[in-house]
């Protein structure tokens, strides 16, 4: 399952010269249709690495099983000459979960990684997110670390300029895994997932992000039990009141010198400061 497929491409200058025809890797894009228990219950975009990750980490972002829930995931591609190749992803549920399976796909009218596509209603989107009652211990320096390890790490990033990474780092920021995907929330779902299938505990590192910080990758952290999400653009207004209500942590705007980080607790008259690295 390769992530990347090289084309041959014309560079153009803009006063009509025309160059020497060049290779260019671009990021492989397949529909990956999701069925649990037999049940098709999405079909999403993505690129198709690490498949087994992101339909685990997919499935626990959305409510419907824990870690311990999923077990091997049958991958099989499906080719069509019309539109090229697609993937089906079958995963086997206990029956303990699937009224909520059944429940979900009934509601669903649309299909994205966000994580709200095809639930009811205001409530439902914003659903309490769990408590995180454990704190990170991450200095800004461990913190640096993991931002210089995430550049090393993003392979298909640095092949195609055209991808998303999100990293998950220990304490001292050292890189434990790394996923990409053209999806930054694909991304972020194939590292949980891979945390999930080599049995880390998400609680004992931070995360690494590298787009704006939106509610839906702060509702995966915080999901995943995970106390520390730093990203390297700005939050929205929303990431950073639930992230303060669930008790994680954000630092965002991450540079070489400097990063943002908020209160952790709703509430604080606390406004968003710059931490420095010594």
């Amino acid at each position: 399952m390769n992530g990347a497929e090289t084309i041959t491409v014309r560079r153009n200058s803009y006063d009509a010269q025309v160059h020497q025809s060049e290779p260019m890797a671009i990021p492989a894009e397949a529909p990956i249709a999701i069925e649990t228990n037999g049940i098709a219950y999405a079909v999403m975009m993505a690129t198709p690495e690490d498949i087994e990750d992101f339909v685990t980490g997919f499935l626990m972002a959305e409510g419907l099983a824990e870690a311990g829930d999923i077990g091997d995931v049958a991958v099989h591609q499906v080719e069509n000459g019309d539109w090229g190749r697609g993937f089906v992803a079958r995963v086997n549920l206990p029956p303990e979960r699937l009224g909520a399976v059944l429940e979900r796909a009934r509601r669903r009218v649309g299909d994205s990684s966000c994580g709200i596509c095809g639930i009811e209603g205001v409530e439902a989107a914003l659903r309490p997110l769990p408590s995180l009652l454990r704190k990170s211990g991450a200095t800004p320096q461990a913190i640096r670390r993991g931002l210089d390890g995430l550049r090393g790490g993003q392979d298909l990033g640095r092949l195609t300029s055209a991808t998303h990474a999100a990293a998950f780092c220990n304490e001292d920021g050292g890189l434990v895994a790394v996923r990409e995907d053209v999806g930054r929330h694909n991304a972020l779902d194939k590292l949980v997932g891979a945390l999930a299938r080599q049995g880390i505990d998400a609680g004992q590192g931070f995360m690494i992000v590298t787009s704006r910080c939106s509610y839906e990758l702060v509702e995966k952290t915080a999901r995943a039990g995970c106390p520390l999400l730093v990203a390297i653009s700005a939050p929205t207004n929303l990431a950073v009141h639930r992230a303060q209500a669930a008790g994680l942590k954000l630092c965002f705007v991450a540079r070489d010198d400097t990063m943002l980080t908020t209160p952790e607790r709703a509430g604080t008259d606390e406004r968003a400061t710059a931490l420095v690295e010594p």
